[in-house]
Parts: structure tokens; sequence; C-alpha cells
């Protein structure tokens, strides 16, 4: 390679970043490796380390650049003016004839296969390494046409690497100027003006669950979604069922508003922003398979690299294909090697100011500061929460002396987005309008910790931090499993030594997620209240068939729930809201009997078969079929809720057959809850229709007792391990084990009192799910009474 200006792609690998840089060194690898997988890499060509220093020295210029490196590494001068400095003398330098002659012979050939302009992006031989992303540090140019053009570019490129931001990271991570140099890749352009582009993480960005691939998506050139100018849509895509062509497990579509797009332009700027439609706006940007598809790449990226990935993939409009034009390692979570973890919890809750996706998991209160423009950088307070419009590059200087940041643009791969998670600080982007319902100074609390969305509360609220070291934790004698309901703060728990899920509670997905009574959504004509109706319409606006909302939100949200353990089991309990609980869901009204015990009224299993619930409970059926057959997640199992008798569990299993869950077809198991006392006392009936119980300890106490377990004035009396209720769980282990049916535990109680999860493995249960955050207390707890393995 000595002697040579540029290089083709076809002749550069990922061992050539000091020759290339890490951006055109990994587009040379993919180019060279994985075309041959049916990945497709634009063609282009990169000038060479040896290239700039023959610039620099044929200018003469070295002493002068050093010396201003050096004067601002002693702060003599700020970066911007060493950077004003650099960049001017940069760019009244000229190309040698030898370099000029050789970037131009190739730029013809280049577009002589493809005439449609280049992109041209600089990569610097100390970016894109796994401990330092540069991300967005250095420049990039789309749509560049004609040699003059093609020339200043690359100028423009070179003088990138000296510009304030560049400066002020390099000396952040200790990076001696004097020894990089930059690259110049020139690219064949893709036409994603006509079509769509974004980003793609091969792994949860938010807590490093490495089964998930992230997609970012948004309509036409794919600097917006970098520069968190838009909110792109989101598509998670789990990777150990990727490989099996019968299913297409997309478990999450988040579908963003994509208010504007980037598209080519006439002007010297050579590209421009213009709105999107309306149409545009509510479009899912990626087909399912074109979801699938890049997820494949994504997935076989990561592989030939043997590490987690940063993508950027573009479809063009003119002939309909995608293409991955970067690839770069992922710098934040691949470096997070501690097996310990940080939970935190907001202790009270205040009036909602602002809310948007959640960047990080953390907590912070403090005073907002409104910052417009980096015009106003200077007036920033160090520690101060940081409200803007969106962040770029510049603001770098100015995030690192935020203790937060929350901005109206954006999404998970934007810039503000990026270069917080590498900061370790708390973020939300997208939130629309944060610089108007905050106000400056105002104290308020943000919040990363409650799932995707993120929260800023109004004043200084209380919250707790827990640390949890989970390399002190010892294998117990009993299979630990957890207690889930937020597909959106699952992944977080991923790390748990658990062997699965043993209750996933659907009321939260349907009250929280979903909204809707699903009765609303059957028989839509019978909701009467005018805003109800309008909101039922906008909710389902993107599904011709309004049934198709709940079995969608609902599948999608189970499956990641089933992913967070898989392969493990996955027990997914059918709903079991009260009739006043159900009652408050949008349309509720029109189709709930009014109780005046609700706890001992219309639930659970005797609503499924009931003509006035049937087809909700087979909407249930259908999402939970959706999540197993279509999504691929086989490991879920179904429970029954409040079954009351043997007459009732037949009705709800003969209904489960012809709602296509037949017990052990594809190894489905279902489940009954045991938490009513004739559950215990036909315990032996009971285990002949089931592969497993799981005992409900509040109900089952409960009506053991007859306590209610919501009375104050009771409360002395509510005893999860009086003799009773502990004779009852005894009987019901015994029965259970004679018919090989399994036996488990899913209420609070194991959760709250050592003692309770003691006498559950003396007595010989099977597993115990717990609350997430209760795992590591009871597990040293556990050990404590020597109930663990060796």
């Amino acid at each position: 390679m000595q002697g040579s200006y540029t290089l083709w792609f076809e002749q550069i690998s990922i061992k050539d970043i000091a020759t290339v840089g890490g951006k055109n060194a990994s587009l040379g690898e993919m180019y060279q490796n994985l075309n041959s997988q049916s990945i497709k890499v634009p063609n282009g060509f990169a000038t060479t380390a040896e290239a700039f220093w023959d610039f620099v020295d044929h200018n003469k210029i070295r002493d002068k650049i050093n010396a201003i490196i050096l004067d601002f590494k002693n702060s003599n001068i700020m970066a911007h003016t060493a950077s004003e400095s650099i960049q001017k003398i940069i760019l009244k330098s000229e190309f040698s004839p030898a370099f000029k002659q050789e970037i131009l012979e190739k730029y013809s050939q280049l577009i002589s296969n493809n005439p449609h302009g280049v992109a041209i992006r600089s990569s610097a031989t100390a970016e894109d390494l796994p401990t330092a992303s540069f991300a967005g540090q250095l420049e990039s140019f789309l749509n560049i046409n004609g040699v003059e053009n093609i020339l200043s570019t690359c100028k423009k490129c070179f003088a990138s690497l000296f510009t304030a931001r560049a400066l002020s990271y390099r000396a952040s991570k200790n990076l001696l100027d004097q020894e990089i140099a930059i690259s110049v890749g020139i690219q064949s352009m893709i036409r994603s003006d006509l079509a769509s582009s974004g980003v793609i993480f091969t792994l949860d960005t938010e807590t490093g669950f490495r089964k998930i691939v992230t997609i970012n998506a948004s309509w036409g050139l794919g600097e917006n979604i970098v520069q968190g100018k838009v909110n792109p849509d989101e598509y998670l895509v789990f990777k150990p069922l990727l490989s099996n062509p019968d299913f297409k497990p997309i478990i999450s579509k988040y579908i963003g508003r994509k208010e504007i797009k980037m598209i080519y332009s006439s002007s010297s700027a050579n590209v421009t922003n213009i709105k999107t439609s309306p149409d545009e706006q509510k479009k899912q940007v990626l087909s399912d398979s074109e979801i699938l598809t890049l997820a494949r790449w994504a997935e076989k990226i990561e592989n030939h690299y043997q590490m987690p990935m940063d993508i950027e993939w573009a479809k063009d409009g003119s002939n309909g294909e995608l293409y991955i034009v970067q690839a770069r390692p992922e710098t934040v979570q691949s470096q997070n090697n501690s097996n310990s973890m940080q939970n935190f919890s907001l202790e009270k809750k205040s009036a909602i100011l602002s809310q948007g996706l959640a960047i990080g998991s953390k907590i912070i209160s403090g005073k907002a500061q409104i910052i417009e423009s980096t015009a106003d950088i200077a007036k920033f307070k160090e520690g101060s929460i940081l409200i803007t419009q969106i962040t770029d590059p510049d603001w770098v200087p100015i995030m690192k002396k935020a203790s937060g940041i929350i901005t109206n643009s954006g999404g998970r791969t934007s810039h503000a987005a990026i270069v917080s998670r590498e900061l370790g600080l708390p973020v939300i982007v997208g939130t629309g309008s944060a610089t108007e319902t905050i106000k400056d100074g105002q104290k308020i609390t943000l919040s990363c910790a409650e799932g995707s969305s993120g929260f800023v509360y109004e004043g200084i609220l209380p919250f707790k931090i827990e640390e949890i070291n989970l390399d002190k934790l010892k294998k117990p004698k009993v299979k630990i499993m957890l207690n889930l309901a937020d597909p959106d703060t699952c992944f977080k728990w991923w790390k748990l030594p658990s062997e699965g899920v043993g209750l996933a509670r659907i009321e939260f997905i349907i009250n929280n997620i979903i909204k809707i009574h699903p009765m609303a959504l059957v028989k839509f004509e019978k909701v009467l209240d005018r805003k109800a109706r309008k909101t039922i319409e906008e909710l389902t606006e993107r599904y011709v068939d309004k049934k198709d909302y709940f079995i969608d939100k609902l599948g999608q949200g189970i499956a990641k729930i089933a992913g967070t353990s898989y392969p493990n089991p996955a027990i997914i309990r059918f709903s079991d809201f009260k009739s006043n609980e159900y009652a408050r869901l949008i349309g509720g009204e029109f189709f709930e009997p009014k109780e005046n015990n609700p706890m001992l009224g219309f639930r659970g299993a005797s609503r499924y078969y009931s003509p006035e619930y049937i087809d909700g409970f087979k909407l249930e059926c259908q999402a939970i079929k959706y999540a197993r057959d279509i999504l691929g997640f086989k490991n879920i199992a179904v429970m029954i809720p409040f079954c009351r008798t043997i007459g009732e569990a037949q009705k709800v299993l003969a209904l489960l057959d012809e709602f296509g869950l037949e017990r052990g077809r594809d190894g489905l198991q279902v489940y009954m809850m045991a938490e009513i006392p004739s559950n215990i006392i036909l315990a032996d009936e009971f285990a002949k229709l089931f592969d497993g119980f799981s005992i409900g300890s509040n109900d089952l106490t409960q009506l053991t007792l007859g306590v209610d377990r919501d009375s104050d004035k009771l409360a002395e009396f509510f005893d999860e391990t009086d003799p009773a209720v502990l004779a009852s769980i005894r009987t019901l282990i015994t029965q259970a084990h004679k018919h090989g049916t399994q036996v488990g535990i899913c209420g609070q109680a194991p959760s709250d009192k050592i003692e309770f999860a003691e006498f559950l493995i003396n007595s010989g249960i099977d597993s115990i799910s717990l609350n997430p955050d209760s795992v590591p207390k009871i597990l040293l707890e556990l050990e404590k009474k020597s109930l663990v393995l060796n």
C-alpha cells in the first residue's frame, strides 16, 4: 500500500485503520467479506493517511498546526480559537498534482457505474475504536457532484479533523493530535432521499441486553436521525429467532412523528429539509420484511466483527434496495463488563411537566436551564439540567457540564442520545415541547427509571439507588423466577440469575399500552361516548380492523417479556381485572356490570366463557397465539386465574382448544392460579387438568382467613404465614406432585418475608417467582440460611 494516495474498498480491511481510519476500514472490510452474504455495501474508495501527511508537508504547514495544538493543550488559547486558525490554514492550502490526479481518476471510475453523486465522509485514524466513537465529531457531505466540488469537499474533511468539538473530544480521550491523520471516504450515493434511512444497534441501547437488534428509521437521508432533528420509528427484533424463516420476531414497533425529511437540493448546500406529509408521519417507514432483512444483516455484521455494532443503513428509492453504508463498534454498553446493577426508583411523584424517550436508567434532580443555541453555551451553569431543542457535536462541551439533558427533538440514535450514553448522563429526547413546558430555573426531577418513556416531574423528588453486585449471589435450592408486567422495563433485569418468568401480568399492557377495553374494539358501535370514540379512533388509526390493534400490542408486549427469559419459560397470565378496573378502560363503562364486591365477582375464568366477554378472551388468546406462532416465542406458557370449579376449568380449557391454544400442542403448557380454597380442597382433581399451579398468596390468604386484603382495619389479621394458609400450601404441593404437576408461587409474600420463602423451599415447592428488585436480597438471605447449592 506504500506510495498510494487512494485505495478502493476492495483493497481495504479492518486491519487498515491506521491507513484509512476506522470508518473506511470498516467499509472495506464489509465490502470484501459481506457482499458475498447478500449484504449490499455501496462501492467507493478512500484517501490514505499518507495522502493527508503529503498534503500537510506539500504545503509546509505541519509545524504551524502542531504549534497551535500545543497552545490549546497548554490552555493558552480556547478550542474554537485553535480550530479557526488551523482550519483557515488547511482551507487555503492546495493538493499536490499527483494527489489530485489520483482522486479524480477514481472518482471518474466510480460515477461511471453509479451517476447519483457521492457521499464524502471523514474518517480519523483513531476513530470508531471500541472505546472511542467520535460520534458526530467529523464532517460528512452528501450529494456531491463534479470535479471541483469533490476536491473542495475533501479539503473540508481534512479541516474537520480540527473543529473545536473534535479537538476537545480528542483531548478528553488523551489522543495525541500529532499522531492522528484523516482519511476521506468517497462512496456512491444511495438515493435514500427518495425513500428512507436510519441506524441499527445490535443490542438494546439502554440496558445492553444482547438478544435485541434496535432499528431506527425515518424518511429521506439519514443525517436528521444522527443530528436528532426527527423522532424516528423504532423497531426491536429478537435475534435468537431470526434464523428461523417461519418466525417474524419483531417484538416492538414505535412509530415516530418524522416531521421532516432531508432530500437532494440544487442549492449550494446540496441537501435540504422539507416537511413530511401527514400520511408519511403516521406511516411505518419499513415493511416487516425489510425490518427482518436489516436485522439479519446486522446479526451477520455483529458475528463477523465479534462485537456489538452501530450500523447505518439506507434504502434506495430508485431501485427499492436496502444498503449498509457504515458500521462501527458500539462504544457504551459493550464496554460495560461489570456484573453489577444500579436500580433507581422514585419514592414519590408529582405533576408531569414533559415526557419523551428515556436514555439511560437514572434519576436526577436539579434546576432546569434553557439554552436555545450554541451562542449561549457560555451562560450554562455546571450541574444544571440542560433543556434545548436539539444537540449536535458543537454542544459536547456543555453536555459534559450538565447533570442531565432534555431535548424537544431526537430519537434513541440521535447525537444527544449517543453522546449522553458515553458520558453516563440521563437524557430524555423527543419531548416535543420541553423548552415551553419547563421554565428556566425551575426545580425539576428527570426520571429515566420507568421504562422506555422518560418523565420530567415538577420539583425535587426523593429517590433511591440500589447497588446490586450479582457476583455475590449463589444458586438457591429452588428455581428463582421473575414477576414482570411492564414490557418497557423488562430488559433492565436481564442480568439477574433467574430461570424464567413465573408471572407476567397482562393487565399492565392492557391498561398502560392498549388502554382500550377489548369489547370496545369488538363492538365499537356500542361505545356511545363521543370522546371515547374519538380516542379509540386515534389509537387504532393504523389498523383496518380495530381488533388487530389489541392483538398486535398485546402480542408484542408479551413477546418482549418472554424474550427477557428466552429460552426459559415465561408464564403469561390471562387478564384478571375486576369489573370496576375493566370499566376504567376506554369504552369500558359500556361493557361492565356494577358490582358491590368486584373482588369476589365477575373476574378471572368466569369471564372467559361468559357471552359478555368471550370475544374479549378470544382476543387475548389470539395475542398469545401471535406471540408464539408468528413471533416465535414457544417458551410462552399460559395461566388461568381465579378458577373456582372443576367445571369452570374444563370450560376454559375447551375454549383454549377452540381458539388455537390446545394444551400440549407445540409444547404449550397451561397453568392455573391456586388462590381459592376450592383449588386446595380439589387439588388432586385440578392437578389432572393442568401442567402446573402458581400460588397467589394474596387471594389465598384473603379467602382462607376471610380478610379483605385492602382493609386497613383488618391489616393485622392478613398474614400469609398463618397456619391455615401454610397448611393449604403444603396440601397443594403434596397433591400436585402425585401427578407430576409443578407448583410455584407468584404472590408478594416471598419477596417480603424470608421466613415464608424458607418454608416454601422446605415444603418442596418447585419455583419461587419474585419481584425483580427483591431477587438479590432474597438470594443473599437464603445463603445465610444455607438454602443455596454448594
